[in-house]
């Protein structure tokens, strides 16, 4: 049994750096890790985590991510969408931020790394296309209008828990200073970013947002002014260790939105990996980037952290800032290693209102409502499983999966029905000399006696009977019908329904004197039809190559049975 080295150890096969190349992945490490820390410190909040596995999100699985992927420049860590997804996934079953939600957000990350890593390991990649653009567009939507929400009460300093959302306005406008400070914090943070954004876009906006923060905080004693502060962080590794137990219900519990969010957070990073590919030139296999998040979210548990993925904004910076191989994710986790031994004491003085601004700058992006009435213009039922699965998402919330399933579900039924109501069109012939719709050219019948029918879709057990129809309620109007001329050329399959449909119709046309040809057959078919024993009891003479061919001899019969 040969032993394929390159799927079980992909990095033993990356290109040995060069000098220059190492010089450029150290700074692009160095850009994308000094804005890591934050990210990760902000998305474990997202999550409902405790601060400190954000970083423990960002160090281990990150080199594990880039180690067993396939995207040499795919940033790998904690993101918004998956923080999001865990958020919701948890609702219902604990607390945030409780000792039970972090060993449920551990026992989560674990399900959803080895679904993933089986369906790499079993070449099984494509099944997440499954889940259609269209599904993802509606469901990041809702997601994003679902985190801006959820940080709100951060961002403004509002304590709900503390009283009816009305009351903590009230406090606000009646100047409470403890709110009133962590409102200017989070909206001078939150201007900040978005005026660094768009004024300076190549300056870390996040990094120079996290050290005015600190700073500010420490000088002003921003806590003790009643401010919320991220407060000591333990220092060193993440203790790796065993998931805590968890109650069988617990576990059952999580399967579905293990599913939902392995195949949410894998497209996402696929998405990235497109883009990737397509400004590097570089390629990338679905299957091993697949084992490479699989095995990147399983680490996450057993560090104590959360579910992680692509980052697509993390990876444009690697490009950005010059980045030519992996050994720039290697740089970017020695900087979170470098943060957990030596940032804790300053990490400790950052607002979280500062974090929830960091969390909705980065989110704006995803909102795009215009995609709605884009896709509604090209396909309406695409353009409906979206708005479908936004408002199932929104409705739902905080059981995200839900939107996911909804509109998965409705894809499916769009499918079915389209592939159920195949193109069957009458032919007649163009003055190119080729076989087009009638209705749609005005175009007379290739004879008087002829029916010239073409079906533009695969023919088996769904579309079987529509062909099978159109051409009896064809006859039923037009007794003068003597030969059925099908046109195979927009078949590209046939199925055991198929051959027993085009069987039973050869039969029932000739019970009635009436003959069936064929043209323009493609091969995969032709070897069915083969098998099947329709070629023979067809005969040559009723099977044509082309449609020129059928054209002449069918023009050549009809006039030798005029004259």
């Amino acid at each position: 049994m040969r032993v394929d080295f390159r799927r079980l150890l992909p990095f033993l096969h990356w290109p040995r750096p060069s000098a220059d190349s190492l010089r450029r992945d150290i700074w692009a490490g160095l850009s994308v890790g000094l804005v890591l820390i934050p990210q990760a410190l902000a998305y474990a909040t997202l999550a409902g985590m405790p601060p400190q596995t954000g970083l423990y999100a960002a160090l281990l699985p990150s080199v594990i991510g880039i180690l067993w992927g396939s995207s040499a420049l795919l940033a790998v860590g904690p993101v918004a969408l998956t923080s999001i997804l865990t958020f919701g996934s948890l609702s219902p079953m604990a607390a945030a931020g409780s000792a039970d939600w972090v060993a449920l957000a551990i026992w989560l990350s674990v399900y959803a790394g080895a679904i993933q890593f089986l369906l790499g390991a079993c070449k099984m990649g494509k099944i997440t296309y499954l889940v259609s653009q269209p599904v993802v567009m509606g469901f990041i939507n809702a997601a994003a209008v679902i985190i801006v929400l959820s940080q709100l009460p951060g961002l403004l300093g509002l304590d709900l828990h503390a009283g009816s959302a009305m009351t903590q306005v009230g406090n606000l406008l009646a100047g409470a200073p403890a709110m009133l400070l962590t409102t200017a914090f989070g909206l001078g943070a939150l201007f900040l970013l978005l005026a660094l954004k768009r004024y300076a876009p190549h300056v870390p906006g996040m990094l120079i947002v996290t050290v005015l923060g600190i700073a500010a905080s420490w000088a002003i004693d921003y806590a003790g002014h009643g401010g919320a502060i991220v407060g000591t962080l333990p220092v060193g590794l993440p203790p790796l260790s065993l998931p805590p137990a968890i109650s069988w219900g617990a576990h059952q519990a999580l399967w579905p939105a293990a599913t939902i969010l392995a195949i949410i957070s894998f497209t996402e990073a696929m998405s990235s990996c497109r883009v990737l590919a397509r400004k590097t030139n570089e390629r990338w296999d679905e299957n091993q980037e697949l084992i490479g998040q699989g095995l990147a979210k399983i680490t996450s548990g057993f560090s104590g952290a959360f579910p992680v993925s692509g980052s697509f904004s993390r990876s444009a910076l690697n490009i950005y800032a010059g980045a030519t191989s992996a050994w720039a994710s290697l740089i970017a986790a020695a900087c979170v290693l470098l943060s957990l031994y030596f940032l804790t004491t300053p990490i400790a003085y950052l607002p979280y209102s500062v974090l929830a601004a960091m969390i909705m700058v980065p989110v704006f992006r995803l909102l795009d409502f215009r995609a709605f009435p884009r896709l509604l213009r090209i396909s309406r039922d695409d353009g409906l499983v979206a708005i479908v699965t936004f408002g199932v998402t929104l409705w739902c919330t905080p059981s995200l999966h839900y939107g996911v399933f909804a509109g998965v579900g409705i894809t499916m039924v769009s499918f079915l029905y389209r592939h159920t109501h195949p193109r069957v069109i009458e032919v007649g012939v163009h003055k190119d000399g080729t076989l087009r719709d009638r209705k749609r050219f005005h175009l007379p019948p290739l004879a008087p006696d002829i029916l010239a029918v073409r079906m533009d879709s695969t023919l088996n057990f769904l579309t079987a009977a529509t062909l099978e129809r159109f051409i009896t309620e064809y006859r039923g109007r037009d007794k003068g019908i003597r030969r059925v001329l099908l046109c195979a050329s927009g078949i590209n399959d046939i199925d055991a329904s198929g051959i027993e449909t085009l069987e039973s119709l050869r039969q029932s046309l000739r019970a009635e004197g009436l003959e069936l040809y064929f043209t323009a057959v493609k091969k995969q078919v032709w070897d069915v039809l083969e098998r099947a024993g329709l070629i023979a009891a067809m005969g040559p003479d009723h099977m044509f190559q082309t449609d020129r061919e059928a054209i002449a001899v069918l023009h050549a019969d009809a006039a030798n049975t005029m004259n």
